[in-house]
């Protein structure tokens, strides 16, 4: 069996596209070839900054032949029709047998289909993989119709076996496979004949380029490290960095150089960031004073003066970016020192989102939220509304405009610069967080406030105008920021009833679309009652609306319409991103439908202990004969009701009891009700499931003793109001109809 090598040698491919397209090249090519009938034992793909490469090993060396058989049309059937069937089988009328069926004769032919040789149908298959291959961006040059992702210089494709290697024959635009390739650019030795991926990998390694990517990142990480520890420093970690470095050389070659004494005051996170975005270096930091003080880069070639003028070149062009990050690091901290009022009110010109008004709208709207979050997270109304006002000032300053990336990060420093307490500084960092599932979520209070003041904001701003995800789509991170709520609420242990907030913040929404000003009085007068049952809606309905001038009352009622049924909505899509969020944590998607049919659903710390503990409960045998017991009753009841015309829930009496284990059964609901009743306003839902645990057996026995359907009629209603009392027992504990099995 032949082994297959190929290599697609062009100018430099972007780092951030290599992985894939090495990766895409394998399974085209790959997918090809087994379509086509030819298997192979093992593939690896590999890519280099100018290179992607493709081995095969085991490759049949043709596929094999192909017999099919095909029913035809019967016998005597049209002329028409047998003569289609010929056509589309490929074979004569000589070639058809009749066969007996149990419909009558029918035409059979047999469609043999030879074997081809490997060589042609790698050609075919990696031909129609370069001419389509999906690369992000791509060009064309010359007269030829072929677009690559930077122009495509050579094609290496050989099959090897013990009798040597064959070329592939293939053209594409003028570009005829071969046997050969070449080395580094500047190293090199010239194009040189391989055998085979072996052959290929060591004469390339010969000619300074190392072909696996992990390899060269190995190589990168174990010299920095290793220069930075004989200096008694560390490398800053960053696995994203490195594997773009690795990308964009074929033979690293590591160097160490010194940041100048002038910017060693500037923050290390403001250092790390600049020489990463411009420079692709790495930070180096001394662990006795926690500062960046020296810098790696990655040449990609060997010098007479091992690197000196390389790393000179690379410390000019960085005392030039650094000295523009100085320049907006002091700038910056003047303003915040005077109290970055100039950023705070340049944010009243910066849009947000057209129809959601500028990121000064959004402090109005979520200050007032976060302060009304204060009870729920347990700290200072006033702390928080300074933190909120604060929170986005940095947005507008000089350092952030040119590291966008540094948001946050950034309002943390200002905020100790313009006085600020500890509480409200970590807030402007902490209030994005968490960005994503493996990100931390803050835990001071103040912080945990204006983060979910920050995301409800967000999420009811693009509920109130309709623009929710679809599909896979969500432009805006909506079900980024509605985990990142979930995680706020269930590892800070809070209670908090999202559809209070979610109706507060849509008529701030509202509010700001339709108008302002004496909506108001107009609201409370006509809403009144409706408003003071939302309990905190109520008080903070007044502070919103006071804000605001004119009047509109034609919006009443529009107002009025929206705001429940898009509270609703939203709350919804957070229950769809629990569902995702708790089925990773290990609970059953059955069990977590379970529960959200219970009231106070919108409370998601009171929904996440009482899925839990459901979800223990049923993974006991009690939990799980019970489950069975129920849907049994449940059945019997909705039978009878619907046969009936009545609804069993009621008038289950003792006296009426004819079996011992029916008369055990009323005395364990009586013993127990009361308990799982008492549990469950507590909210110890382990106790109420001990409680439902207990009657397991009462039911066991009851459904194994007793004939439901009786034939004396008064004992047959009796025992079917019995179970109704069961069913009202365990839908109280969760809706049990929704569990599976």
């Amino acid at each position: 069996m032949p082994d297959l090598l190929i290599e697609l040698f062009s100018e430099e491919i972007p780092a951030r596209m290599q992985a894939k397209a090495a990766d895409d090249l394998r399974k085209r090519v790959t997918d090809g070839l087994v379509e086509a009938g030819l298997t192979y034992a093992g593939a690896k793909a590999f890519s280099t900054p100018r290179r992607l490469t493709l081995a095969l090993e085991g490759l049949l060396a043709e596929s094999p032949t192909v017999r099919e058989e095909r029913k035809g049309p019967k016998v005597g059937a049209p002329e028409k029709a047998v003569e289609g069937f010929l056509r589309g089988a490929g074979v004569s009328r000589d070639d058809l047998e009749e066969r007996e069926t149990p419909k009558g004769a029918v035409y059979f032919a047999t469609i043999t289909k030879p074997g081809r040789p490997a060589a042609e149908i790698v050609a075919e298959i990696l031909e129609d993989t370069v001419r389509n291959f999906p690369w992000p961006k791509s060009m064309r040059w010359g007269a030829g119709s072929l677009r690559w992702v930077r122009p495509l210089h050579s094609i290496l494709c050989i099959l090897s076996d013990e009798a040597g290697a064959n070329i592939v024959p293939l053209d594409i635009d003028g570009i005829k496979a071969g046997d050969t390739t070449e080395g580094h650019r500047f190293m090199g030795s010239g194009r040189f004949a391989v055998a085979g991926f072996e052959d290929y990998e060591a004469k390339l390694k010969r000619d300074k380029v190392i072909l696996s990517a992990e390899e060269r990142a190995e190589h990168i990480w174990n010299d920095a490290t290793n220069m930075a520890f004989a200096q008694g420093m560390d490398v800053v970690e960053d696995a994203g960095l490195l594997k773009e470095v690795a990308g964009l050389v074929e033979w690293p070659v590591v160097l160490m150089g010194d940041i100048a004494e002038d910017f060693l005051g500037l923050p290390p996170e403001v250092l790390q960031t600049s020489m990463k975005e411009h420079q692709k270096f790495f930070s180096v930091k001394s662990p006795r004073t926690g500062r960046i003080e020296k810098f790696v880069t990655v040449a990609n070639r060997e010098t007479a003066d091992s690197g000196a003028t390389i790393l000179a070149g690379n410390q000019k062009v960085l005392f030039a970016r650094l000295s523009d990050a100085k320049f907006f690091w002091e700038n910056d901290l003047r303003v915040a020192k005077d109290g970055a009022q100039p950023w705070l009110e340049s944010l009243a010109n910066v849009t947000f989102h057209n129809k959601l008004g500028t990121q000064g709208d959004r402090i109005v709207r979520f200050t007032g939220l976060a302060r009304e979050l204060a009870e729920v997270v347990g700290a200072d109304a006033d702390v928080i509304e300074k933190a909120a006002r604060f929170a986005k000032a940095d947005l507008s300053s000089e350092m952030v405009y040119e590291f966008p990336e540094l948001q946050g990060l950034m309002g943390r420093y200002y905020a100790e610069a313009a006085g600020f307490s500890g509480e409200v500084a970590a807030a402007a960092e902490e209030h994005y967080s968490p960005l994503g599932p493996s990100d931390d979520v803050p835990s001071a209070p103040v912080s945990v406030a204006v983060a979910l003041a920050d995301k409800l904001d967000t999420l009811t701003g693009f509920w109130a105008i309709d623009e929710k995800p679809t599909g896979s789509k969500d432009p805006f991170a909506l079900r980024r920021a509605a985990l990142g709520v979930i995680r706020l609420v269930l590892e800070n242990d809070l209670r908090m009833n999202l559809d209070k907030y979610f109706d507060l913040q849509l008529l701030r929404h509202e509010i700001a679309q339709n108008g302002d000003g004496g909506v108001a009085e107009a609201l409370m007068k006509d809403m009144g009652a409706e408003i003071a049952d939302h309990g905190v809606f109520g008080a903070a309905v007044r502070t919103v609306l006071d804000a605001f001038d004119g009047d509109l009352p034609e919006h009443i009622e529009e107002i009025k319409k929206s705001v429940p049924d898009t509270s609703r909505d939203l709350l919804g899509f957070f229950h769809d991103r629990l569902k995702v969020h708790l089925r990773d944590e290990g609970i059953r998607h059955d069990v977590i439908d379970a529960c959200l049919e219970m009231p106070g659903n919108d409370d998601l710390n009171l929904l996440v202990k009482r899925a839990e503990a459901l979800g223990s409960f049923l993974g006991t045998e009690d939990g799980e004969n019970l489950v069975q017991g129920f849907k049994r009753a449940n059945n019997i009841l909705t039978q009878a009701e619907e046969k009936d015309g009545v609804e069993y829930s009621f008038g289950a009496d003792v006296k009426y009891a004819e079996d011992a284990t029916e008369t055990a059964l009323f005395e364990a609901l009586a013993a127990q009700e009361g308990t799982i009743a008492a549990a469950l306003e507590a909210e110890d839902f382990a106790a109420a499931m001990g409680g439902m645990a207990a009657l397991r057996a009462p039911i066991d026995a009851f459904f194994e003793a007793v004939q439901v359907n009786a034939e004396n009629d008064i004992v047959r209603r009796n025992r079917l109001n019995l179970l109704g009392q069961i069913r009202k027992i365990c839908l109280g504990v969760a809706d049990l109809t929704r569990i599976e099995g």
